[in-house]
């Protein structure tokens, strides 16, 4: 029988007003890979964050068992010692650093009073080996794209003598090659002994890469499914998570597509730093009313700058081309001139651009169209708050009141929040940059009804995703991007992700 490795018994943690962890125990036997899932604000994060120590001792109930010994950690530098090691969803790494000098940032090779630069990059050359990197320690990490980033947060992780990984959504922000590419280095580490928890939305990828998957619902403990004995399909894991089986993971819809109503015709745009690099090369597509339009294709393809460059050249140089609107050529030059003219562009990153984490429910909710809750520039915040409360309604968000801060909310109901903020807008054309990032199976399925909705009140979705099974189920036709161009156009029914990826390659020789 396998050595039990860590044992987590009975923990509870309450925030103010909630109780996040009930009585949740989790057992790790060495040298497995141990998937944690659930919803999002079902306390996966929450646990881990007790067990690196990041909530100490003393703030919640119940034991820690590692190893054989309790443990009281008091900060996350006490877990570390002894092997334990988390990487979370938002990586924490420096841009204008190099890769050593992060992958060594508080655990700096060399003595007290000096750093022993040839040996911080010598070991993180020989870490980057491990992790299959070839970049140069040396280079800085904002050069790197961010699934190299990823490794690059595991190759830091190793430096500290890791004997517990844990990987909190380590593909959320990576294609399919990068996310194949990761779980396959882990499977590997695993045939060295290295023992990994993962918390991850993508559950293809639990069932490809984990061992055992503990199921963790409402902050308590529901099951733990052993690969070897259990069903660990997507279906059954789906049951645990939830309650209850989902029989179709895209809601259906009455279609009813209109005429087109948005044009961008010739489109191009440079980067913002490095002026000759062109980014969108003659980009043409149009839309119609009660369509949901998708746009998929690799990492770097250019469909995020793309999105961005349109409403109100929120990003690029040199920005060229055309916008119709209902017959119409418009200019938008300004953010503020795309609002008022019924575009909305929901950010792929809610917590970097789409919201102000420090703020309340209430305040993000109604920040892109204040003049409605407003008069003489002084908000009345009666109105405020009913339209706040209007939207958590209508959007299911789970929160005990729209004064909490949107920061204390899990990731799906931060997007519930960031959708809201657009929707009181009252756009027509509504661009969503990958609306289900990190967010577990129920709420994706609340978030493609409300898509649903609104096509259905006549206005335009526009969806950017890389998730391509997502694409396929909810969309009414595709474009597919490459390099900066659109290389294909395909109707929805018609597409599959063969098709799209030979697309794709065949463009690369063209």
């Amino acid at each position: 029988m396998a050595k039990i490795l860590l044992e987590m018994q009975n923990i509870t943690k309450i925030f103010p007003g909630v109780k996040a962890l009930d009585n949740v125990n989790l057992q790790v036997e060495e040298g497995e890979i141990h998937a944690l899932v659930g919803e999002n604000g079902a306390g996966k994060s929450t646990l881990m964050n007790v067990l690196s120590g990041i909530y100490p001792y003393g703030t919640y109930e119940g034991k820690i068992i590692y190893d054989g010994q309790e443990c009281k950690f008091t900060n996350i530098k006490d877990s570390e010692a002894l092997g334990i090691v988390i990487i979370h969803q938002e990586l924490a790494l420096i841009p204008y650093m190099t890769i050593g000098e992060n992958m060594f940032l508080g655990n700096e090779q060399g003595k007290s009073w000096k750093i022993d630069w040839a040996e911080t990059y010598g070991k993180s050359d020989e870490y980057l080996r491990t992790v299959g990197l070839k970049e140069s320690s040396r280079t800085l990490i904002k050069d790197i794209g961010v699934g190299k980033q990823q490794l690059v947060e595991i190759a830091k992780a190793l430096a500290k003598n890791a004997k517990l990984l844990i990987l909190d959504e380590p593909t959320s922000s990576l294609n399919e090659n990068e996310s194949k590419d990761l779980l396959d280095l882990l499977l590997k580490f695993k045939e060295n002994g290295l023992t990994s928890i993962i918390i991850s939305h993508k559950l293809n990828e639990i069932s490809y890469v984990a061992d055992k998957i503990t199921v963790i619902r409402d902050g308590a403990t529901i099951e733990t499914l052993d690969k070897q004995t259990d069903d660990i399909s997507e279906a059954r894991i789906i049951k645990g998570m939830v309650g209850r089986e989902i029989s179709d993971r895209f809601p259906k819809r009455e279609k009813n597509i209109g005429e087109i109503n948005f044009e961008v015709k010739d489109w191009n745009a440079y980067h913002p730093i490095y002026s000759e690099k062109k980014i969108i090369d003659h980009v043409s597509i149009y839309a119609r009313k009660g369509e949901i339009l998708g746009i998929c294709g690799l990492q770097g393809a250019g469909r995020t700058e793309f999105a961005m460059s349109v409403f109100g050249k929120s990003y690029g140089e040199k920005i060229k081309g055309t916008i119709i609107k209902d017959g119409k050529e418009i200019h938008l030059n300004s953010v503020q001139e795309a609002i008022k003219n019924k575009l909305a562009y929901v950010t792929e990153d809610r917590k970097g651009n789409g919201l102000i984490l420090s703020n309340s429910i209430k305040f993000n909710t109604t920040l892109a169209n204040l003049g409605e809750v407003s008069k003489n520039s002084v908000i009345n915040k009666d109105k405020e708050y009913a339209v706040a409360v209007e939207y958590k309604d209508k959007l299911k968000t789970k929160c005990p009141t729209v004064e909490q801060n949107v920061g204390n909310l899990s990731g799906g109901n931060q997007q519930k929040v960031l959708l809201a903020k657009w929707m009181f807008a009252d756009p027509d054309i509504l661009i969503l940059d990958e609306p289900t990032r990190g967010i577990d199976v129920g709420a994706k399925y609340e978030i493609y009804c409300i898509m649903n909705q609104l096509a259905t009140e006549g206005k335009t979705v526009i969806m950017i995703s890389s998730e391509m099974p997502e694409l396929l189920g909810m969309c009414d036709r595709l474009y597919i991007m490459n390099e900066g161009r659109i290389v294909g156009e395909m109707q929805a029914e018609e597409a599959t992700q063969e098709s799209i990826m030979a697309r794709i390659i065949q463009s690369e020789s063209e």
